[in-house]
């Protein structure tokens, strides 16, 4: 499994070792672009509230499957460090979630995440990077009361009208190895967030195909697959953007998920991002 993430992060540099070199001028991102990339070097608050009322109930290993949780509360905040040689960007994001049918709440677990972008990796109009990411534990009602530990990459792109890229995340459970069934790793599942958005000229208005995370189950070979369509509007100010979403999640594949699959799910998202230096 480490010899993966060594390969990934090896990967996730080839794209970007071809690009311009310091001497060269760089495209310019525009702010529109910026506001739906989280991997711009600017401040990013998220508000989002995301509803599950259906989970698929098909049998699996001879017995229903499992429900999700019901909604959560979602904060998320980036941090940049703009650097000589390279951006660091802290994000902590924090959940509160609720499951009602069975009168449970409580945290989630809460990820922090450093996404490191050398200068080389970073060609104006889109950019490469990796970075350590910790989870702390969560209300065992509603996540894992444990740490976790890993790496998470990026690279995405901005031409024209489309904004694309991909996130990859993996995280490993800080727990005794002892602990685990006969047959298993201490690897949580691979995490796989395609997406692609298209801004309708200068009308500030996109679309995209919202926060669709596949995932790949180490243990079980499992895959799961969601698809989703967002409609978004974004706001460009003096001193920030506004970027205010609703989205629409369903199942794609998870026939062989041993984990929840969600049938409808709804999102509501505001996102503030302000420039280093609080504005132009």
């Amino acid at each position: 499994m480490r010899k993966l993430l060594f390969i990934w992060a090896i990967m996730l540099a080839i794209p970007v070792m071809a690009q311009d070199t310091e001497e060269n001028v760089k495209p310019i991102q525009d702010d529109a672009s910026k506001a739906l990339d989280a991997t711009a070097t600017q401040w990013s608050f998220q508000f989002a509230y995301q509803f599950m009322p259906n989970y698929y109930s098909d049998i699996v290993n001879g017995t229903p499957r499992r429900a999700g949780l019901d909604n959560y509360v979602q904060l998320r905040i980036v941090a940049p460090i703009p650097l000589k040689g390279l951006t660091i960007l802290p994000r902590v994001t924090i959940r509160h979630y609720e499951d009602v049918n069975n009168g449970k709440s409580g945290f989630g677990n809460t990820e922090i995440f450093a996404l490191i972008i050398p200068r080389f990796s970073d060609w104006g109009t889109g950019r490469a990077g990796i970075g350590p990411m910790v989870t702390l534990p969560g209300n065992k009602d509603v996540a894992k009361d444990e740490w976790g530990y890993g790496l998470s990459g990026a690279l995405v792109n901005n031409s024209g009208l489309w904004f694309y890229g991909v996130l990859l995340t993996q995280s490993f459970r800080s727990i005794d190895p002892g602990m685990l069934p006969a047959g298993t790793s201490d690897a949580n599942p691979l995490g796989i967030a395609p997406f692609l958005n298209y801004r309708f000229g200068d009308s500030g208005y996109y679309a995209g195909n919202g926060d669709m995370v596949a995932l790949y189950d180490w243990n079980t070979k499992g895959f799961y697959l969601p698809i989703g369509l967002r409609f978004g509007k974004v706001w460009v100010m003096a001193k920030g953007s506004i970027n205010a979403y609703v989205e629409y999640q369903t199942s794609a594949i998870y026939k062989n998920w041993q984990g929840p699959a969600v049938q409808s799910s709804f999102r509501l998202n505001f996102t503030y991002t302000m420039p280093v230096g609080g504005g132009k």
